[in-house]
């Protein structure tokens, strides 16, 4: 980087610094640079923190990065730092983020690959770019295109388009677009469709020389240059196309993932198509030729469609169906030559087995003998000076002679058909001009580089030495232009290169030279490379380790190329045996290929690059061979001569140049690989272009743009009258250095980052400005705020304190009076509650003493009680126990006794029984008898002492038993007692039980009772509540039902009303269909028409004029040369007759051709009337079927018809207070002069009878409407009830689940149905009464008129006295009759009426009395005026009047008026005259002359007049010649004045009027509606003009077509300038640095359009149209019309302009656009529709301004903008561009939101808006009010010949 910049690299500083990935990566300075610093520390993208070390030589600092406002440029030389990465970002981030492909670098296009089909080719985007400045728009293809077209034609100098790039680049594309471009633009300048032809050998070509290849599956394996020959009108007349390096090599090898060319698969994929049978082909993967890439099928590509398309583009270049199958043959016959199978004889021989079946084929399909081919595949022949020898060939030569035999002859076949596409191409018209399409391979480098990357890279350093020259030639123009010291700008000069290459002993001279030795080879050449080259150039170089290379250094990169293959490629042999064979073929087409090899097959003549071509000699003539030996050019050689040719052509055109980069290496869209971009743009010049425009001034600004860009930096003392003196003072206060600008005239120039320094000081002033003013209205917020917040405080607190005494008062004095009140209201209450708690005291005292006295008498009652009951029980108790337990007792001791006597019984049994036992117990006897016999006498004496107690116990036994006895007696006594008692007691517990049980049943039957009742009364509530609910419910329903009624009938009228509306607007929108299909195709019949007219008149001009000279156009205007209409008919047919012969002459084809098409377009005209008509037909009938429904549908408006009757009756009571004052009227002006004509009482008479007349007639059509609305009334409630009842009614009836509701119901819906039919009968039948008085009414009305005016007439013929005596007579008579029939009806009436009668005849007859004497009096004036007269006009001669007839001359103006009455609105001509009417009428009348004071329509009336009286004496041919003649004149004057929109409007007014009269007056009903009687009387009686009708429509169509092409010319130069580009509100918008390819200024400077100028012109339009009368419907058509082309052209605009999407400019659009709607306010035009075709613009402006960037924002987008198409609405966020720092740019994560939102949407694909859309037009019946006799004929329109009838 320049160390001049030293001072920009400060803290926060951003740069570019290499990167080993990114090729360059972006970083920012954490420190400022101070001088002698080794290292940078800078902080990358991502957030991590680097030092870069400063290179210790050079001392050079990283490359500078430009501010982000300059980012996305549309052109890489407006940004202000110039150098590799800039260019690459600025690539970038459009090709990525705004999906943009096209940037100018300079005057270079660079085009990126998008790998994607993108929606900008369109005829649209052609018509968008169609005249525009290439500054204007957007960067593209077309605008380039357009820069060569619009150079063309300006400086008359031939121009080139240079497309290069490597493969897939998109060169072939690019060069097919601008084609493209040329053919849509230009036309072609005869019927021959030149465009057509042009555009179709794009698929031949690609289909013989493209294939798919590992970077791009449609590569061009060739280069071309194509000249579009132009006229001098610059419409295309031919084409040439010359062609370059065809890879032949690939027609016998593909590598892995390619293909061989595509035509060959494409036909493999045909070969069941019956033509193709005979070619003997099948799948591609059979022949060797088409399989070795092993990919023989492109994704997405149809081969058998692809064969079709190439096929149908043969035929349209006149290739016959003959010629196509013999090319097929050679194609096929080279495929089964590939897989013939050469194999070995021997180690130096090979040979072909016989009947190869490949071979075979191959004879057949060439037409050569089978034993010739495979002698000559194997052999070869070799000429010494005196001999000529056969020589076998192994079998790997005999392989690649086989494979150059396959390359030669698709090399003569590719030669052939370019040959022949080329004759297609040319025309006999003499090229005025051409421009040149050049498409050649860019730069190549690869591993292994050979004699085609050779050629590639020589070609390519050609061309980039003449880019460098005009670049160079450029910059010099332009700095001698703006006049500033032009400095010698260093550049690389590639010439030691080409002469490296091309020079006298250079590397292609050393090819040839070794081509020519006997032994040459490639290892030799290398060698004399080594020895020429090695030490006397730099440019050359040898590798180290190869011997059979070489390295060039190209401008581009260093490539090595293997010398492997040079010396063969350049020479190109094939064995000459084998082309003779082929030249003996019988195959004619073959034989064509071969027949002379001496020339090459470009019709140019020049030699052809497209590989080297053997000339060989059919004769072994020693002189030919000498001859064809010296003449043999090598392909080096051929390749230099054709280059050199096209440097020649190039050199002589003005280029530009298009630069294609392939962005990545795998087909990915919008994928962009910074390494391969660099390579390329390294490679194509592009950032060479850079360096050069860097090294100069690179950016340039005008005056104007500078100072309003850079306003900021002056001061307001600064700022003089003369800006480019401001703006020198100005630069020299901000740059020091002068070195770093220029001041040119017009411009002023700056050194490569002076813009970027100026920008730094801009943003950094009005960010200081900003922090000033943010600080200042901070500072102003918040004191104003503190202020406010201290004067609130103040005033919160004073009447805070206020308040608060006040409430210290009050609380104080409550307080008080509350101590008092609650003082004596606590003692009061105290008191109470004491005495209280007193009372309860004692009371409770007293009831709990006597409680506690009861409770302890009963508890003593209790415990005595059972006390008693335990002692009894005790004692009983224990007596049982006892008696228990003695018998217990006695029991046990009997059982134990029993026992123990059982046990001892036993044991004595046991002894008794043994004797031993016995002894031994015998021993113990004696013991035991002693021991028993003490133990008895111990027991006798207890028994003793026992007994005596026993006896004292018996005794007291006994007494104790007397005792016990006596007690027992008396306890069972009372026992009994006890036993009674307890009796009592247990029945009265039972009875005190059952009565308990009783109570609780009766307390549980009172509960239930009570629970019965609760429940019984909640019931009955429950049931009251839901009665009343089922009430309200009931009521409630009954209001839902009649509002459901009213509703639903009210929705079903709205579905009927919205099903008719849709309906409607299908209806409509199908008719506006069929209208647009109608209007197209008119446009188109009247464009033939016209072109069927010029080529006529052309072809009278070319028979009729001198050589050399110049036609006059046909449709000069008169005043240049005076005619009359005859000789103007005359000569018209005598040179339609000219033309005819000429044409029949020339082209009959063509003529009928023409003519078919015309009769053609005629019939599908005559159809799509028909249509229309039917069309139109439906759509009334289907309106009068909706109208009549929705009549029925509607409800019975009584009420108004109620009051409509009402205003009839009081209309029949002013029609007869009317006829009684015309009564009056007559009887009080009834005098001498009453009866005569003119007199006022007669006027008055037949004005009000008249009026009278035309009310009745007016009441009439009322009644007949009220009559049908009353029988539609009625149908509709009869629909109502049959229709509507069980429709609607039967969901509401549903609810009612009771029977007598339902009855109720239906019986309301009968009253009320009984109650509407007898007021429809009581109204109808009043209606019916009403009627018939008003028709008697009518008809006595009538009968008075009758009366009236015979009885005038009568008296008309009577002298004065006798016509007052009868009307008096008269009058008495009626009144008599009158009184007579009041007085049948009442008496009392009659008697007032007759004294009101009586007055009213006693007051006529005192007027009568004054009027005559007023008349004696008047007479005597008369006499003596008489007299005086004659005396006056005594001395006069006898041809003058006599006095006797000047007293009779008063009496002639009564006459006047009767004869204009009797003016029938007809004007009669002779025969004779009808020419010189319609030249009168409308050839020489000017809109701007005498037209402008007429009155509106004047020549349409003056000629339906003239038509009238056609009809009027039944002369169809006058009628017939009178339209016809109108129609052509209007035509013709339109032709001759169609841009004069003046001209234009007023026949279109005119016509629409002359359209309107002839449905005014024709008699159909649906059209007199709204005539007068009068006017019903001038209706056509003869004559039926419905079909003139439709034809002066569709004239009226052609001429609204025209008004609106005529308006869009006018608006159309205005609209970009007025919407977009002046800045409306003058400082929101910002200019920024443009580049080499400057836009259009965006100030306003002089004759610069601004939004007043469209204003104005709109504004223009309407007050011409409107002063010509035309119908307000049409101008509001119109005025929709040019409002639609206002937006789409600047919505297209601002689609295509990158520099206009900006924030400030959507605000400036929106101003713009309320304008425009002020300007419909203003005109009363808003309900026209116009402002809605403004609504795309509209949200396109919105769309500029609102917030991008959260979800809620895409959210609020996509509802918004629904008048725009996905792809416009991603168009404007992908080109949003900041114009300030302090903008954000839209994401692309937000930009791919919106996609994803909008993704279901369903439209179409198209970009921009349809400019060239005309809306249909339809004309409106709108009767004119003007009454035909009244009109006069000024004299300014010589029409003198015309009668008045």
């Amino acid at each position: 980087m320049n160390r001049e910049l030293e001072y920009m690299f400060v803290q926060c500083a951003r740069v570019w610094i290499p990167d080993a990935e990114e090729v360059w990566k972006s970083a920012e300075l954490t420190k400022d640079y101070k001088n002698g610093d080794a290292s940078l520390q800078l902080m990358l993208e991502d957030g991590k923190s680097i030092e870069h070390t400063l290179d210790p030589k050079t001392k050079n600092l990283p490359y500078l990065r430009n501010p982000d406002i300059l980012v996305g440029e549309n052109d890489l030389t407006a940004l202000s730092y110039l150098h590799e990465p800039a260019v690459l970002h600025n690539l970038k981030v459009r090709f990525v983020d705004s999906k943009l492909i096209y940037t100018y670098c300079g005057i270079v296009l660079v085009a990126i690959n998008p790998y994607e089909t993108l929606p900008i080719y369109g005829s649209d985007i052609i018509n968008a770019y169609s005249g525009q400045n290439m500054g204007d728009m957007d960067p593209h293809i077309f605008a380039v295109a357009e820069e060569a077209y619009k150079q063309m034609a300006r400086d008359e100098r031939n121009q080139s388009i240079i497309v290069s790039g490597e493969s897939g680049a998109g060169k072939t594309v690019s060069a097919k677009y601008a084609m493209r471009y040329f053919a849509t633009v230009s036309g072609s300048a005869s019927e021959a469709n030149v465009e057509e032809k042009v555009l179709a050998s794009n698929p031949i070509m690609e289909a013989i020389g493209n294939a798919k290849t590992t970077r791009n599956d449609n590569s061009s394996r060739f280069g071309k240059y194509i000249e579009i020959g132009f006229d001098n009108r610059y419409r295309i007349i031919g084409a040439n196309m010359r062609t370059y390096l065809l890879e032949k090599s690939r027609v016998v090898f593909q590598a892995d993932e390619e293909r061989n060319y595509h035509i060959f698969y494409q036909l493999c994929a045909s070969a069941h198509l019956p033509e193709l049978k005979n070619l003997k082909l099948s799948s591609a993967n059979d022949f060797l030729y088409t399989r070795q890439g092993r990919s023989p099928v492109i994704v997405g590509v149809d081969d058998t469609k692809e064969l079709c398309t190439t096929r149908n583009a043969f035929t349209l270049l006149g290739i016959n169906e003959s010629y196509q199958m013999g090319l097929f043959q050679v194609l096929a016959a080279i495929l089964h030559l590939g897989n013939v199978e050469i194999k070995d004889r021997d180690s130096d021989s090979s040979v072909i087995a016989p009947n190869n079946r490949h071979l075979t084929a191959f004879c057949e399909l060439v037409g050569v003998t089978y034993q010739d081919m495979s002698q000559w595949l194997c052999h070869r022949k070799l000429k010494t000076a005196t001999e000529t020898y056969v020589k076998t060939l192994p079998r790997l030569q005999a392989t690649n002679a086989r494979d150059a035999l396959s390359k030669h002859i698709y090399a003569k076949l590719f030669n052939w058909i370019v040959e022949h596409v080329n004759k297609a191409l040319i025309t006999n018209v003499k090229q005025h001009s051409f421009i040149g399409v050049l498409d050649i391979y860019g730069f190549e480098t690869f591993e292994i580089n050979s004699f085609e990357q050779f050629c590639i890279n020589y070609a390519n350093e050609k061309l980039q030495q003449q880019f460098n020259m005009h670049v160079f030639k450029l910059e010099q123009e332009e700095y001698m232009k703006e006049q500033i010291p032009w400095t010698l700008i260093d550049f690389y000069d590639n010439q030691p290169c080409i002469n490296l290459i091309e020079a006298k002993m250079g590397i292609l001279d050393l090819l040839d030279e070794e081509c020519k030795m006997p032994k040459g080879s490639d290892d030799s050449w290398a060698q004399k490379l080594y020895n020429t080259h090695l030490k006397t150039c730099s440019l050359f170089e040898k590798p180290r380790m190869s011997n059979r290379a070489f390295i060039i250094q190209h401008f581009a990169d260093k490539v090595e190329y293997q010398c492997e293959g040079f010396l063969a490629k350049n020479k190109d042999t094939v064995n000459e045996e084998q082309i003779n064979v082929l030249k003996a073929s019988k195959f004619n087409l073959l034989v064509e290929l071969f027949h002379d090899e001496d020339k090459a097959t470009s019709p140019t003549g020049q030699v052809q690059g497209t590989g080297g071509r053997t000339r060989l000699s059919i004769k072994p003539d020693k002189s030919r061979e000498k001859s064809s030996k010296e003449h043999k050019k090598t392909v080096g050689c051929q390749f230099r001569n054709s280059l050199q040719m096209l440097m020649e052509t190039l050199n002589a055109t003005t280029p530009h140049y298009v630069r294609c980069i392939k962005p990545n290496d795998f087909k990915m869209a919008f994928t962009f690989d910074p390494k391969r971009a660099v390579q390329q743009l390294r490679a194509c010049g592009v950032l060479e272009t850079i360096r050069i425009s860097a090294a100069g001034f690179p950016s340039r600004w005008t005056y104007q743009e500078f100072f309003s860009r850079y306003r900021v930096l002056m001061k307001q003392k600064d700022v003089l009258p003369d800006k480019k003196l401001t703006c020198r003072n100005v630069l020299e206060k901000l740059v020091q250095d002068q070195d770093k600008y220029q001041f040119g005239k017009t411009k002023i120039f700056f050194r490569a980052g002076q813009v970027a320094y100026l920008e730094k000081l801009r943003a950094d002033k009005l960010r200081a400005a900003c922090i000033r003013i943010q600080k200042t209205i901070r500072c102003w917020l918040a004191r104003k705020k503190y202020l406010r917040k201290r004067s609130s405080a103040i005033t919160i607190q004073r009447f805070t304190r206020g308040y608060q005494a006040r409430c210290l008062v009050k609380f104080m004095r409550r307080t008080q009076a509350a101590t008092v009140i609650q003082k004596y209201r606590r003692m009061y209450v105290e008191k109470k509650r004491y005495r209280q708690k007193q009372a309860a005291a004692l009371a409770m005292q007293t009831i709990l003493r006597a409680y506690i006295a009861r409770q302890k008498y009963q508890s003593l009652l209790r415990e005595h009680k059972v006390v008693i009951i335990q002692k009894r029980v005790r004692g009983w108790l224990a007596r049982c126990w006892y008696k228990r337990s003695l018998i217990a007792i006695v029991y046990l001791q009997c059982c134990i006794r029993r026992m123990r006597a059982r046990r001892e019984l036993k044991k004595l049994k046991i002894e008794a029984r043994s004797v031993e036992h016995f002894k031994k117990l015998n021993k113990g006897m004696e013991n035991k008898i002693m021991q028993l016999q003490r133990r008895i006498d111990e027991q006798t004496r207890e028994n003793k002492s026992v007994n005596e107690k026993l006896v004292g116990l018996e005794s007291s036994y006994t007494v104790e038993s007397e005792r016990l006895r006596g007690e027992l007696n008396r306890l069972r006594g009372v026992e009994e007692q006890a036993k009674n008692k307890t009796n009592q007691v247990t029945s009265l517990l039972e009875e005190l039980e059952k009565l308990k049980k009783e109570l609780s049943v009766t307390q549980q039957e009172k509960k239930t009772i009570e629970d019965w009742a609760h429940n019984y009364r909640d019931e009955m509530e429950k049931m009251v509540s839901e009665l009343k609910e089922q009430n309200g419910t009931l009521k409630k329903d009954k209001d839902d039902l009649n509002r459901l009624i009213q509703e639903q009938s009210q929705q079903m009228t709205e579905k009927m009303a919205r099903a008719i509306v849709q309906e409607t607007q299908q209806l409509e929108t199908d008719l506006n269909e069929e209208r647009s299909r109608y209007q197209n195709l008119l446009t188109e019949h009247l464009r033939l028409e016209e072109k069927y007219d010029d080529l006529k008149e052309a072809m009278a001009s070319s028979n009729v004029s001198k050589p050399g000279h110049r036609r006059t156009d046909s449709t000069h205007s008169s005043n240049e040369s005076e005619y009359t209409y005859n000789s103007e008919y005359a000569e018209l047919e005598e040179g339609s007759r000219a033309a005819e012969d000429v044409t029949r002459g020339i082209d009959t084809s063509l003529t009928l051709k023409l003519q078919k098409r015309l009769t053609e377009l005629e019939q599908e005209k005559q159809s799509l009337r028909n249509e229309l008509e039917n069309k139109e037909e439906q759509f009334q009938r289907a309106r009068a079927r909706d109208d009549a429904e929705f009549k029925k549908a509607r409800g019975a408006e009584l009420e108004y018809e109620s009051l409509k009757r009402q205003e009839l009756e009081s209309e029949n009571k002013k029609l007869k207070h009317n006829l009684v004052e015309m009564r009056q009227s007559l009887l009080g002006n009834a005098g001498a002069s009453s009866g005569a004509p003119g007199s006022p009482a007669y006027k008055v008479l037949l004005e009000q009878l008249n009026s009278a007349c035309e009310e009745l007639d007016v009441r009439k059509e009322e009644v007949l409407i009220l009559r049908s609305q009353l029988v539609s009334q009625k149908e509709a409630m009869h629909h109502k009830e049959t229709m509507t009842e069980p429709s609607v009614y039967a969901e509401d009836v549903s609810k009612l689940k009771d029977a007598d509701e339902l009855k109720q119901a239906c019986i309301g819906l009968k009253d009320t149905n009984r109650l509407l039919e007898h007021q429809l009968q009581t109204q109808r039948r009043t209606y019916d009464n009403e009627v018939e008085a008003l028709r008697g009414e009518l008809q006595n009305v009538k009968e008075e008129n009758n009366r009236q005016q015979q009885l005038l007439a009568q008296n008309l013929q009577l002298p004065p006295e006798a016509r007052i005596e009868a009307s008096l007579q008269h009058e008495i008579t009626r009144l008599t009759n009158e009184n007579l029939e009041l007085l049948a009806e009442d008496p009392t009436a009659s008697r007032e009426a007759r004294v009101t009668i009586l007055r009213r005849m006693v007051d006529l007859m005192e007027q009568l009395e004054k009027q005559d004497r007023t008349i004696r009096k008047l007479k005597k004036q008369l006499k003596v005026y008489s007299k005086r007269i004659g005396e006056m006009g005594a001395g006069q001669t006898e041809g003058q009047t006599s006095p006797g007839q000047m007293v009779d001359e008063p009496i002639h103006p009564v006459n006047i008026p009767r004869r204009e009455k009797d003016f029938q609105g007809m004007l009669e001509y002779k025969k004779e005259d009808e020419l010189k009417l319609v030249k009168n009428l409308i050839l020489e009348l000017k809109p701007r002359g005498v037209a402008v004071n007429l009155i509106p329509g004047l020549p349409a009336y003056i000629l339906f007049m003239c038509l009238r009286h056609a009809d009027y004496v039944n002369d169809d041919q006058k009628v017939r010649t009178l339209l016809t003649s109108t129609i052509n004149s209007i035509k013709k004057i339109l032709k001759k004045r169609g841009d004069d929109f003046e001209t234009v409007s007023f026949w279109l007014a005119n016509t629409c009027r002359f359209l309107h009269c002839l449905k005014q007056y024709s008699g159909d009903e649906a059209f007199m509606k709204h005539n007068t009687s009068r006017q019903n009387e001038h209706c056509l009686s003869n004559f039926d003009l419905a079909e003139y009708r439709q034809v002066i429509s569709d004239l009226a169509i052609q001429i609204y077509q025209q008004l609106i092409k005529c308006m869009e010319n006018i608006l159309q130069p205005m609209i970009v300038s007025g919407m977009l580009e002046h800045e409306t509100i003058q400082g929101v918008s910002g200019v920024k640095p443009t580049g080499l390819r400057k836009r259009t200024s965006s100030i306003a400077d002089e004759g610069t359009y601004t939004l007043d100028s469209i204003l104005r012109q709109l504004s223009a339009f309407h007050s011409t149209m409107c002063q010509h009368g035309t119908d307000p419907e049409l101008i509001k058509q119109v005025v929709k019309q040019q409002f639609y082309i206002i937006g789409a052209v600047t919505l297209n605009n601002l689609l295509l302009r990158k520099d206009m999407c900006s924030w400030s400019k959507g605000m400036q659009i929106r101003y713009n656009v309320s304008q425009l709607e002020e300007w419909l306010r203003d005109k009363g035009l808003m309900v026209c529709g116009a402002k809605e075709t403004l609504e795309p613009l509209i949200q396109a402006a919105q769309l500029l301004q609102v917030k991008k960037k959260t979800d809620e924002d895409a959210e609020a987008i996509c509802s918004m903008c629904l008048a725009l198409t996905t792809a416009q609405i991603v168009k404007v966020l992908n080109l949003y561009t900041p114009v300030n720092e302090f903008e954000e740019r839209v994401s692309v994560a937000f930009i791919r939101t919106i996609q994803t939102r909008l993704r279901d949407r369903c439209e179409s694909p198209q970009l921009l808006m349809d400019t060239k859309m005309i809306y249909p037009v339809t004309f409106p019946f709108s009767p004119s009010s003007l009454a035909l006799e009244t009109i006069q004929i000024p004299s300014s329109l010589n029409l003198a010949f015309l009668t008045r009838v």
